[in-house]
């Protein structure tokens, strides 16, 4: 049976039970737990040493209140990372390929920044809408041009981790597939494909940390505007 290009971003299932939520749950189990001893293994030093640089950088231009939101962030891109990093091993499954999985975590998470926005300081929040000194005749266009950027924040959020991941697989699948058609027939340019093959999967694993970050960073983002 002819497989199509696309199979590989339907969601897995076991005897018609889908295996999505399976798939997020399992990466949480490879980080190890934090311990009380003075000297931990050198996984967990580096893990720790990591979270602390990637929280630091993140917060540091925020004031207080937004420091509320280290724990989420951090293991925001945590999550990410990790599934993202899995899935480019074979015969594996990325759930953040899924449009639905990344609004699923976009979209609440940009609410809660403009909620918190609105409660605490509601006039400086709307006043986003508005740049200072626009003319009178701009103003109806201008409040209208800033609610749907506003508003197509989220939607951003979640294609940008869609299209890059799903873009980044079909161009290795495609490649893959030439090489192993052209191994009998050409071994030289199959030899050269594979070798294209390899630099863009290193290409690939730096996108899958890379998406990540700026997944996290510009909620970061958003937060500032915010606090």
């Amino acid at each position: 049976m002819m497989l199509s290009f696309f199979d590989q971003f339907a969601s897995p299932t076991c005897l018609g039970i889908p295996l999505m939520a399976l798939a997020i749950a399992l990466p949480w189990l490879l980080f190890p737990a934090p311990t009380n001893r003075w000297v931990a293994n050198r996984l967990l030093t580096t893990q720790t040493w990591s979270l602390n640089r990637f929280t630091n950088q993140l917060l540091l231009p925020m004031n207080s209140p937004g420091h509320k939101w280290a724990a989420l962030f951090a293991s925001l891109m945590v999550f990410l990372l990790t599934i993202n990093m899995l899935g480019l091993l074979p015969y594996t499954f990325t759930p953040t390929t899924q449009l639905s999985l990344n609004m699923g975590l976009a979209f609440p998470l940009w609410l809660a920044t403009v909620i918190v926005g609105m409660w605490n300081q509601p006039t400086h929040a709307l006043g986003h809408l508005l740049p200072e000194g626009t003319p009178a005749p701009l103003i109806p266009v201008l409040i209208i041009i800033e609610t749907i950027s506003l508003f197509i924040r989220p939607l951003a959020l979640g294609v940008r981790l869609t299209a890059n991941l799903t873009a980044g697989h079909l161009l290795m699948q495609l490649i893959a597939t030439a090489a192993y058609v052209l191994l009998p027939l050409m071994p030289t340019v199959a030899i050269l494909t594979m070798a294209v093959l390899f630099l863009l999967t290193l290409l690939e694993v730096a996108v899958a940390m890379i998406q990540a970050y700026v997944f996290v960073l510009l909620l970061s983002l958003y937060l500032q505007e915010n606090v």
